[in-house]
């Protein structure tokens, strides 16, 4: 799970307003957990801590005693300004601080050990994580909260470790994986259907109701986890995992079940949800992590793994996605001059380092004004668009001469390559681009032809203009 940006303003040279921004937040989070309170003093849900350990978790540079001090007295703060709990506070406050520790230092431990860790390991392992850090932070905060609550020791610690855990992971990896929102286009109607399906199921919840009405939403929470961003399927999960806890609270799901443990049906309720959440965030991460390897497998297929440009099937699939050709279209056939003695002399790992130097040249000289791609060998093809006949052959001779110009070092010595240039041009393509470009692909390889009979270094093509109709060809070389 991988940082996408930096969230809340936070930067690593800011110390005032990064001091700042976690007091805010501390703040602002502690008084919508506040008034979720119950008539009991603890809160039904409590989204501070997790939001704190994710914030935390993703910018290494905020975990310093400074930051979690500052996060501690804005906790002690609110507190001494709304309760009466004295002493007590500070044991409380000090368990919320214990959860969010022990939650950003054991992410940052994996993100440092293990910076490639699949996601669905990952949110595994979160799940442990965020275990471990109710268990410490419950115990803390039950005997803090013993002086200031009726209930016994057992019962409090339940109600804290059920409550902290079920937070930690509903809202953890959402806060890990936010970025900002990129609306490019409008969602299709299929793209709702997922998300109507976990509405559908809360309703279902509460008119059957039982502990059972809890696991309605899996599959819809399964079906967004395929569907959307682990980010998304992320923010999906804690809002329907929240919803639940409130809906039990009020007694608008009825849960009508007695813990034998004596704890109240929170206890299970937490628990369960919790237990429910990680089921679509793994799937989530799974389906995140094989897009990744898919896309990995897709850009090995459309770009030649040697010289970094467009392969032969690339170049052809990105062409598909323009059907409609240019106002004007130039093709460059460019071949290596006497390339098979390179590998001849020098080995073949000289040819590959060679052919990878070359690639890498001819991409950073054409740059964002054409397309680039290897068509087998030492063959290469450039294409402009939109541009005309004189500038086409201007570019070709930039290409032919600045290429020559840079020697290639191999073990101390220097090898000049030269290169032959063959030329196709259509001033006003009727065809579509595929077509144009197969057109031109065959002119382009005739000049190139010549090229090589008239001595090879130089640019061929076929005269423009009136020549143009007689066939003539134009050569130009050193």
């Amino acid at each position: 799970m991988a940082n996408p940006v930096t969230l809340f303003c936070f930067r690593e040279d800011k110390t005032l307003s990064n001091a700042l921004g976690v007091f805010i937040l501390t703040t602002i989070f502690y008084t919508f957990g506040a008034s979720l309170r119950l008539v009991d003093e603890l809160s039904l849900f409590w989204p501070l801590n997790g939001i704190m350990a994710g914030v935390f978790a993703r910018h290494a540079f905020l975990n310093k005693p400074l930051y979690y001090a500052i996060c501690y007295v804005a906790m002690l703060a609110w507190d001494a300004v709304t309760t009466s709990w004295g002493v007590a506070s500070l044991a409380i406050n000090l368990s919320n601080l214990i959860f969010i520790v022990t939650v950003a230092m054991l992410v940052l431990r994996d993100k440092s050990r293990q910076p490639q860790l699949p996601q669905a390991m990952f949110a595994l392992r979160l799940f442990g994580y965020c275990l471990i850090a109710a268990l410490l932070c419950a115990l803390c905060g039950a005997v803090g909260s013993v002086g200031i609550d009726k209930r016994q020791l057992m019962p409090l610690y339940a109600d804290w470790f059920s409550e902290q855990f079920s937070t930690g992971v509903l809202l953890v990896p959402w806060v890990l994986t936010l970025s900002w929102p990129r609306v490019r286009h409008l969602p299709a109607k299929d793209d709702l259907w997922p998300l109507l399906a976990v509405i559908v199921s809360l309703g279902v919840s509460v008119l059957v109701g039982g502990a059972g009405s809890l696991v309605f939403p899996l599959i819809g929470l399964i079906w967004c986890a395929l569907r959307y961003s682990f980010s998304t399927s992320a923010f999906i999960t804690f809002c329907t995992g929240a919803t639940e806890i409130v809906l039990v609270a009020y007694g608008v799901i009825d849960m009508n079940a007695v813990s034998p443990l004596g704890t109240n049906q929170m206890f299970s309720t937490r628990l369960g949800i919790a237990t429910l959440a990680i089921c679509p965030l793994i799937v989530g991460a799974s389906v995140a992590a094989l897009n990744a390897v898919m896309r990995q497998v897709s850009r090995r297929a459309d770009y030649d793994h040697l010289t970094g440009v467009y392969s032969r099937s690339g170049l052809y699939e990105a062409l598909s996605q323009r059907p409609r050709a240019p106002s004007s279209l130039c093709v460059l056939l460019i071949d290596i001059d006497y390339f098979k003695s390179i590998n001849d002399n020098y080995g073949h790992e000289c040819g590959d380092a060679a052919l990878a130097n070359f690639g890498e040249r001819l991409l950073a000289l054409v740059g964002m004004n054409g397309m680039v791609a290897r068509m087998g060998g030492e063959e290469f093809v450039v294409i402009r668009s939109g541009i005309a006949f004189s500038e086409g052959l201007r570019f070709a001779e930039m290409l032919r001469t600045t290429l020559a110009a840079e020697p290639f070092h191999w073990q101390g010595q220097q090898l000049h390559l030269t290169v032959s240039i063959g030329m196709g041009f259509d001033e006003a393509p009727v065809t579509a681009m595929r077509e144009t470009f197969d057109m031109l692909m065959r002119e382009a390889d005739s000049f190139l032809y010549q090229s090589k009979r008239a001595g090879r270094n130089r640019t061929s093509c076929r005269a423009h203009g009136e020549a143009q109709q007689s066939g003539e060809a134009i050569q130009t070389d050193r």
